[in-house]
């Protein structure tokens, strides 16, 4: 019989091997031809933020069961302060969550059926044209939002620098969904949203045509300005 020590060890190793096969890398890309501040969070996330001109790239690396993860892009920085997608602290890299508008990859790992939950959302408004999709093609659903959304956006909606979600603008129930699941729904506002990027969060209960999921373990990436 194997020692004791020895079967508590390879348990542990096999627990870490498969915890690890969970986790995800996130490889973000700018493709714009402006610099983009790229950045991620998720509850007790470290301090995450990178400078990226065209064409470079940089990976997050995410553990498993993260839940309620971000990653977004901030435009015209300067000190540490920018006009979208601001995270508060002056800083590169972030502590928290962006300011409104910001266009957001959004995803949950390892959830029930051995899932990822992914979306792109406009919930928070939008700032820069993105794609979120699996490293490996065919895993999973490609999303895109890549409409002309600053240059239409409605003028109760505009924004320096991008076009706002008519929550972040009248915080009313109607379009924020504050009173709880199915006190609100499609808007002419959110429509707006929707008609250009289908697969988008439009407002916050838009769940059946903007959530997808992906097997857990997968890889992805996101792109700004694809």
């Amino acid at each position: 019989m194997a020692p004791l020590t020895f079967l508590a060890s390879l348990s542990l190793a096999l627990s870490l091997l498969i915890a690890s096969s969970h986790a995800a890398t996130v490889d973000v890309t700018n493709r714009c031809s402006y610099p983009v501040w790229a950045a991620a969070a998720w509850p007790s996330s470290p301090p995450l933020g990178r400078r990226l001109d065209n064409g470079q790239s940089w990976q997050v690396n995410v553990p498993p069961g993260t839940v309620q993860a971000r990653v977004w892009g901030r435009t015209n920085c300067n000190g540490g302060r920018c006009e979208t997608g601001d995270c508060n602290n002056g800083a590169i890299e972030c502590t928290g969550y962006g300011q409104a508008p910001n266009t957001l990859a959004e995803f949950a790992l390892n959830q029930p059926n051995n899932l990822d939950f992914v979306d792109i959302s406009l919930v928070d408004g939008f700032n820069i044209p993105m794609e979120f999709s699996p490293v490996n093609a065919g895993a999973c659903r490609n999303l895109r939002c890549t409409a002309n959304i600053n240059g239409e956006c409605p003028a109760e909606l505009r924004a320096p620098g991008g076009c706002n979600n008519p929550c972040t603008v009248y915080n009313q129930n109607q379009y924020c969904c504050t009173d709880g699941p199915g006190s609100c729904g499609p808007t002419p506002l959110s429509r707006f949203f929707k008609e250009r990027c289908p697969d988008a969060y439009s407002y916050p209960q838009d769940d059946p045509t903007s959530l997808f999921t992906c097997p857990a373990g997968t890889n992805y990436k996101v792109i700004f300005c694809p």
